[in-house]
């Protein structure tokens, strides 16, 4: 999930870059919330480790 993130993130860029706002915008806000998931299942994980022992 962090791949897409980082995907979407450079789509972003690159088309912040060539002037397409419309696409730039869409992207970066597809990579901020598959970031942000990324890190809430990692720190899900981490107490579901953490309880387990």
């Amino acid at each position: 999930m962090l791949y897409w993130a980082l995907i979407f993130f450079v789509v972003a860029l690159v088309a912040g870059v060539f002037g397409f706002g419309g696409i730039a915008s869409a992207s970066a806000g597809i990579a901020q919330i598959l970031f942000f998931l990324f890190l809430v299942l990692f720190v899900v994980t981490l107490i579901a480790r953490m309880v387990r022992g």
